[in-house]
């Protein structure tokens, strides 16, 4: 006996298939548009960004790059120097001059030694008449010692003069030498040290207006960052909502549509029926 006799074939299943809408939900989409209606507005206003500004020279480094243009500061002394130290080689190079510091007197010193040497030569002719010798070999002899000694006195005397004349002529050179070289030596150093006044000065001029240059370049670019501050306030602002709404709670809502393909009731027939002859058949089997 057949259970699948006359029995219709089961009809092909359809396939299953779904279908899935996922989008914000309404408010917060409605929001989200508002937002790129806003971002969309603050773009299209074109910026114009502030000029990056360098602060000038202030009028103190003006001061002192016109001092610092002016060459040969101390050059007065300096030159001064040179030729004080040239006069002193030349005054050492040349003799003392001696003229100046003979004695005014030694003429006078001269003709008393030839007056008392005139008198000693009158008592010692004197005494050679009264001796009854005037003319005699003696007293030729005495009249040439007194004559000589006369003589003596006077170049002694004049040496005398000539070398107090001469210590005297060459400690005036050696001063003069020596003041001339002294004097040079501190032009020298008082002209170095006019250059290096200035040059002080001129670090100080630079120093003090760089300190003001820098305060105005701050002060201008602190301008700039308050100026592009205000510029993008609008972008932060629109990027805030952004963010907030990026982090806010879920916004997305979804719909699923499914189908799935029917079992016929023959199909179902047929599986009941395999089932129960299954039983069957087992059934039998363990009876007999």
């Amino acid at each position: 006996m057949s259970f699948f006799g006359g029995g219709r074939s089961s009809a092909p299943s359809t396939p299953s298939t779904q279908t899935s809408i996922v989008r914000e939900a309404p408010g917060i989409e409605e929001r989200k548009i508002e937002l790129m209606d806003i971002a969309r507005q603050v773009a299209n206003q074109p910026i114009t960004l502030p000029q990056i500004q360098v602060s000038p020279f202030t009028q103190l480094e003006q001061t002192g790059l016109t001092q610092a243009g002016q060459t040969g500061v101390g050059g007065a002394a300096t030159t001064a120097g040179i030729g004080s130290v040239l006069g002193a080689q030349q005054a050492a190079a040349a003799g003392p001059n001696i003229s100046q510091f003979f004695n005014p007197y030694q003429s006078y010193v001269t003709d008393e030694i030839l007056r008392q040497g005139q008198m000693q030569q009158n008592q010692l002719a004197a005494q050679a008449v009264g001796s009854g010798a005037f003319g005699g070999g003696r007293e030729g002899v005495q009249q040439a010692e007194l004559q000589r000694g006369i003589l003596d006195a006077v170049g002694r005397s004049r040496a005398q003069g000539f070398g107090t004349a001469l210590g005297a002529a060459q400690r005036q050179q050696g001063l003069q030498v020596q003041t001339g070289l002294s004097a040079g030596q501190q032009l020298g150093a008082f002209g170095q040290q006019q250059q290096s006044m200035a040059q002080q000065d001129i670090n100080q001029l630079m120093g003090a207006g760089g300190v003001q240059r820098q305060l105005a370049q701050a002060t201008l670019d602190a301008q700039r960052q308050s100026t592009l501050q205000q510029q993008y306030e609008p972008y932060q602002r629109a990027e805030f909502l952004a963010n907030l709404y990026a982090a806010g709670p879920k916004t997305q809502s979804g719909v699923t549509l499914g189908t799935q393909p029917s079992t016929s009731p023959l199909a179902q027939a047929v599986g009941t029926g395999i089932g129960a002859f299954a039983a069957f058949q087992g059934s039998k089997a363990t009876g007999g």
